[in-house]
């Protein structure tokens, strides 16, 4: 529903004119109040009932971004703490995904109903917002939260454990045991000002994805196992990354958690299509070597390409020679800009437009055995089409290689723009794929 509609809606419930909702309730969503909690507290301006009794009940494959509020009976599925700046001001939500026999639904409660994972609600009057074009529920003040002595059985596992593969960003409550393969310690401006945050690379036995920790655990040293309880999932570069915050759990596992020893392999198209990864491994020809590459001067500190010995981070630095070679890979389904550096072991661009650049400095291996060469790596994001160079190349061998950017082919060339639905709808199928009945 648009403003225009909810303000309609609320002023003919009110009996009040039109035009005073409507500014009412566009003021509020300058401050990004949820619609659902402005028209609430309008209801509660005019001196009407913030509890509507008009509110439907629904089950959750029945609730679409068209709905309003709606009221339902499930079972909570999982429950994550953060806070986040809304309004200028720090606040704490909680976050998760409900479930009844027909579904699941993402939830985010800005009060503290005192959820737990695996209980049974009744929970009347939440508000829906959409979210990459998926309903989500708010639940505010005028919420009720009935907790239910019978246990609804749903066709979901209850709590956040899954494997990293599984993680989408969205996800929120999630628990992992992981491996920690990279972690550097770093000080970014933040909203607050400096912020001291870790960085780095988690693996387990699926595949391998960054993380960042927000209020630095020492538990999550390079080289140990750690069990992480209520992380979040965003997108960095296209591609997942997993959230620590003050609110998680971290716990050091007396023992090593296995580790993938390769990547999953993907068609080049198919890999655009997911709209970005970080670990996969891609198979195709050398078509072309693009301008750019040769010899080059590296910062030592970041890898950064350097010019008169100047790095953009560190200022001036001692400056290495490296080669980097950026070669345009095609395996029939699209192509991908991938460039490296062998002789430093870095991999820093992977880019499919010259004016595009992933950076990262991750670790590189660099085999060589008769026409095939191997490049690993764990860096994988998802682009528009380059204009392929116009020349002869002078090697067709086959490559390797664990990273990938963008394909050329007319088939894939909207590939980036289909990547959110793409998203949404692997979010919807991994949840019916991984019905299993809850303990």
């Amino acid at each position: 529903m648009s403003l225009d509609d909810h303000a309609e809606e609320l002023a003919s419930d009110l009996g009040v004119d039109k035009q005073e909702v409507t500014q009412k309730l566009e003021k509020m969503a300058e401050y990004n109040v949820p619609m659902t909690e402005a028209k609430q507290s309008v209801r509660r301006e005019y001196g009407g009932d913030s509890r509507d009794t008009g509110v439907p009940t629904r089950e959750i494959d029945e609730i679409s971004t068209d709905d309003s509020n709606v009221s339902m009976t499930a079972r909570v599925l999982s429950v994550g703490k953060r806070s986040i700046k809304y309004g200028g001001e720090r606040h704490v939500i909680f976050e998760g995904e409900l479930a009844d026999q027909t579904g699941k639904i993402s939830y985010t409660a800005w009060e503290d109903f005192g959820l737990e994972a695996g209980e049974t609600v009744r929970v009347g009057n939440a508000g829906l917002r959409d979210w990459e074009g998926e309903p989500e529920l708010n639940l505010g003040e005028s919420t009720d939260i009935e907790r239910v002595a019978e246990s609804l059985s749903v066709p979901y596992d209850v709590g956040g454990d899954a494997t990293l593969a599984e993680l989408e960003p969205g996800d929120r409550g999630v628990t992992v045991d992981v491996q920690v393969l990279e972690s550097e310690q770093k000080i970014i401006d933040g909203r607050d000002g400096e912020t001291e945050i870790l960085s780095g690379v988690l693996a387990d036995e699926t595949t391998r994805l960054p993380f960042t920790d927000w209020d630095p655990h020492p538990q999550i040293d390079e080289g140990s196992g750690v069990h992480i309880e209520n992380g979040f999932v965003r997108e960095f570069r296209d591609a997942p990354s997993v959230h620590v915050s003050e609110f998680s759990t971290v716990t050091r596992l007396n023992r090593p958690v296995q580790v993938a020893e390769s990547a999953p392999r993907y068609e080049i198209g198919e890999a655009v299509d997911a709209g970005g990864l970080f670990d996969v491994e891609l198979v195709g020809n050398v078509v072309a070597v693009r301008d750019g590459s040769g010899l080059v001067e590296r910062c030592p500190e970041c890898g950064r390409v350097v010019q008169s010995s100047q790095c953009r981070a560190h200022g001036t630095v001692e400056a290495e020679d490296d080669l980097r070679v950026k070669a345009i890979l095609d395996d029939g389904t699209g192509t991908v800009t991938a460039a490296t550096s062998p002789a430093s072991g870095r991999w820093p661009t992977a880019c499919s437009r010259p004016s595009t650049t992933t950076r990262t400095t991750r670790t590189l291996r660099v085999t060589r055995s008769g026409p095939r060469t191997t490049w690993s790596h764990r860096q994988v994001r998802g682009s528009t089409a380059c204009s392929l160079r116009a020349c002869s190349p002078r090697s067709s061998a086959s490559t390797t290689i664990r990273a990938a950017a963008a394909s050329s082919t007319p088939q894939a060339r909207s590939s980036r723009t289909r990547a959110s639905t793409n998203r949404t709808s692997r979010r919807s199928s991994r949840g019916r794929s991984r019905r299993r009945s809850s303990r």
